[in-house]
């Protein structure tokens, strides 16, 4: 797993013309809005937007259209769906490993306000490039506030790693996307005739498990420690610091706990009157 890893950190670090090109375009940018680490970084935030971009507008599209029945009769919200939920299965598949090699810094141990290194940068690079992508397709796509909202308070809080801020806690909250690999799979048995199914339980199950684990019981431990750092450095930084990762943890916690219970409804309604299909 680990050189896998290592092989996409590499992917993602390369510079040819284009990418070179916009790094040197958008680092006086980045510089001005006070992310001083990030133009070291703006490759692999680059070639994650692209490629998530990338996979929501030809791949996943190319895919569906060879395995999905109906693709070529859906309309076009119902296809972007489904792109949608691919971008976030690979996003989930890449940051889940990438944030769980990045909690044993002694770096960011030593200073969890301000501390940074490699690979919380490059978690952060990945993760910021993605929920500015969701964001941006969430308002296009406009489905739901709630994925609005939730869109806009990743993509603040990420990029605001690279004051560098907080580092410490992203990777850490980036574990809770564990459960969207379940979430999505939930989805994906949906929609492909599988609703009801014994694996459909089995991954609802595990969807249960991990996103009260990750998200509600973990997050919530995770937010304890993060609004104890907050107070710690209060007189440190601006009021717009506190205001933005303060109010922006409560709305995500509170979005966990709302889309579990709505979560929970949905199963047991699916489980006690759903179709039983094998």
């Amino acid at each position: 797993m680990d050189s896998l890893l290592d092989q996409i950190v590499g992917l993602l670090s390369s510079t040819p013309p284009p990418i070179a090109y916009l790094t040197e375009k958008l680092t006086p940018v980045v510089l001005s809005l006070g992310l001083r680490t990030l133009p070291t970084n703006l490759p692999i935030f680059l070639w994650s937007f692209s490629i998530f971009l990338g996979v929501h507008q030809i791949l996943a599209p190319l895919v569906c259209n060879l395995s999905v029945n109906g693709w070529r009769s859906m309309g076009s919200r119902a296809r972007n769906n489904w792109s949608i939920h691919v971008v976030s299965q690979i996003h989930a598949f890449i940051i889940v490993p990438l944030a769980l090699r990045a909690l044993e810094s002694p770096e960011l141990d030593q200073d969890r306000a301000f501390g940074i290194d490699r690979s919380s940068s490059i978690v952060a690079a990945v993760a910021s490039a993605y929920f500015i992508w969701d964001t941006l397709d969430a308002v296009v796509n406009f489905v739901d506030l709630g994925f609005v909202v939730h869109g806009v308070a990743c993509s603040a809080i990420y990029m605001m790693s690279f004051k560098p801020f907080l580092a410490y806690y992203a990777s850490r909250c980036l574990l809770w996307e564990a459960s969207t690999i379940f979430l999505n799979n939930h989805w994906f048995l949906d929609k492909t005739g599988r609703t009801g199914s014994t694996l459909q339980l089995v991954n609802g199950a595990f969807l249960l498990f991990t996103f009260f684990g990750v998200r509600v019981v973990y997050g919530g431990m995770i937010s304890w420690e993060f609004f104890k750092t907050l107070a710690q450095v209060k007189d440190e930084i601006p009021l717009v610091y506190v205001l933005v990762y303060g109010v922006g943890n409560v709305v995500l916690n509170g979005l966990n706990w709302l889309w579990f219970t709505k979560m929970v409804a949905a199963l047991r309604k699916r489980f006690n009157t759903g179709s039983k299909t094998t």
